[in-house]
């Protein structure tokens, strides 16, 4: 079944803002009936802004109401004709020339919210290399200075629904994610009061 753009983050919002049930909510965006609870319960996505699903066009408020008033119902992706897009194949992740300055960031945001990743992981979900992580991690990277932990999907870097696969995966692996308080809100955009990476002392 399709699932809409960043199913979690659509989750949040239809939790916020509509009363549907969370079995609705669950089936719409792929996810656990147990998980949207949690996410009303504040347990789960701390701090993830909601991404409205009417805004883009993957629901219509007719369609929500309709749900609304009967919980046996469920929504209906709206299906936009488009060509399907091809899945990425195997190997490096080709990131436009614009964008490569920015992995850097990417990097410093992953290294310092998620060290439940690899670096085997990091490089195949935004294309960087173990030299650049490393680099990036002991603060000897050449642009060091001007490193800021920005979170690869509002970077355009990588999809959300591929950030969380990854994070999945390096949690089955044994690796141990911080707890949420410790995480960065939201979606970890640029703050102007933002101390550079190399001089954080929390750097990892």
């Amino acid at each position: 079944m399709a699932l809409p753009l960043m199913p979690k983050a659509t989750a949040v919002w239809l939790v916020e803002n509509t009363s549907l049930s969370f079995e609705q909510i669950a089936a719409f965006c792929g996810m656990h009936s147990l998980e949207v609870q949690a996410i009303a319960d504040g347990e789960v996505a701390v701090g993830m802004v909601g991404l409205d699903p009417v805004a883009n066009g993957q629901l219509t408020k007719a369609e929500i109401a309709r749900c609304e008033k009967n919980e046996d119902l469920r929504l209906k992706l709206l299906v936009v004709d488009l060509p399907q897009v091809a899945a990425r194949s195997k190997g490096p992740r080709y990131t436009p020339i614009t964008k490569r300055g920015d992995k850097p960031d990417a990097v410093a945001w992953l290294l310092k919210n998620h060290p439940e990743l690899s670096d085997a992981q990091t490089c195949r979900l935004i294309g960087t290399t173990k030299p650049t992580i490393a680099a990036v991690r002991d603060r000897t990277h050449w642009n060091a200075a001007n490193i800021k932990p920005r979170n690869p999907v509002m970077l355009g870097l990588c999809t959300q629904r591929e950030l969380e696969e990854a994070l999945a995966l390096g949690i089955r692996r044994g690796g141990t994610p911080l707890p949420p308080q410790e995480q960065e809100e939201g979606y970890g955009e640029e703050r102007d009061d933002e101390q550079p990476w190399s001089q954080r002392e929390d750097a990892r």
